[in-house]
């Protein structure tokens, strides 16, 4: 049975690269149904996303076919299968703005991710969570038991098989030894546009500053705060009228868009990462 596949590769640039990929493909009985690639002149390193039909082998085989041909080029790379949503665990506190519209898109079909379950350190989102038939887990933080409360939710993600953690504002900072173990697969949403702002209060930092422009970032969990490679930006413009009432909406709803798009991007694997940057095929 044909099956749909979308490839993703990183490796030192050289000659002939894009003519080995498809070649291996057609060699295997792949139909590319859409390609990119980048190449990086400052780092030297290529990148590319293929999407691709194959029914002449099964997953296993052509992953092990995969790790034969990539291992002398050096290559980077992942292989999965269109058909299979990515299993996604959220991470909330008392701001419901993202999680309600991630748990929206979710149910209408507009991203391809499987919502496993909502953990939290409030209970408030716990009846949001039921109508949307997630489990919700209430885990307190508190500085005394941080590492314990750290040490269940890691529990919960990987036995839900997250291969997507996303924190839909989420008010606690991660332990660099938590941030380590979700390298590449953990999306935070800043409420600013980064660098500017950061900290508590940022639409109370903007509305002091009487900037004209609001924004939010949406980036990969590091162990440097909110210096994570950067996935998605957008702003919103503001004037001298506006309360802190109408920026704290107007970021609310650029925050929720932002982090859209970064999980519908991660989750189409879409985002290829080059050091402390990102490659995005969108």
């Amino acid at each position: 049975m044909t099956q749909a596949y979308i490839l993703t590769l990183s490796c030192p640039d050289r000659l002939g690269l894009v003519h080995a990929v498809s070649g291996f493909l057609l060699e295997h009985g792949g139909n590319i149904e859409e390609a990119a690639q980048y190449n990086d002149h400052a780092t030297g390193l290529f990148f590319m996303r293929v999407q691709f039909a194959c029914g002449d082998h099964d997953p296993a085989t052509l992953k092990s076919r995969l790790a034969a041909f990539a291992e002398p080029h050096q290559m980077r790379w992942s292989l999965h299968a269109t058909a299979e949503a990515m299993k996604t665990v959220l991470l909330v506190s008392k701001e419901g703005h993202c999680l309600n519209d991630l748990l929206f898109r979710w149910k209408s079909g507009l991203l391809p991710v499987d919502i496993r379950a909502i953990i939290s350190n409030h209970r408030d989102f716990y009846q949001l969570a039921a109508s949307y038939n997630v489990p919700f887990h209430h885990i307190p933080v508190t500085a005394a038991t941080k590492a314990q409360a750290e040490a269940r939710q890691y529990e919960i993600i990987e036995a839900e098989g997250a291969e997507l953690v996303v924190l839909a504002r989420y008010m606690q900072v991660l332990s660099n030894d938590l941030c380590t173990k979700l390298a590449g697969r953990a999306i935070n949403i800043h409420h600013s546009f980064l660098p500017s702002f950061k900290g508590a209060k940022p639409y109370y930092q903007a509305h002091d500053r009487g900037v004209k422009l609001i924004g939010a970032t949406a980036h990969y969990v590091t162990a440097d705060l909110d210096e994570g490679p950067i996935i998605e930006q957008d702003v919103t413009r503001a004037d001298h009228t506006d309360t802190v009432d109408a920026l704290t909406a107007r970021g609310r709803d650029t925050e929720s868009q932002v982090l859209a798009r970064a999980v519908k991007w991660h989750s189409e694997h879409r985002v290829l990462l080059n050091g402390h940057k990102t490659v995005i095929f969108r």
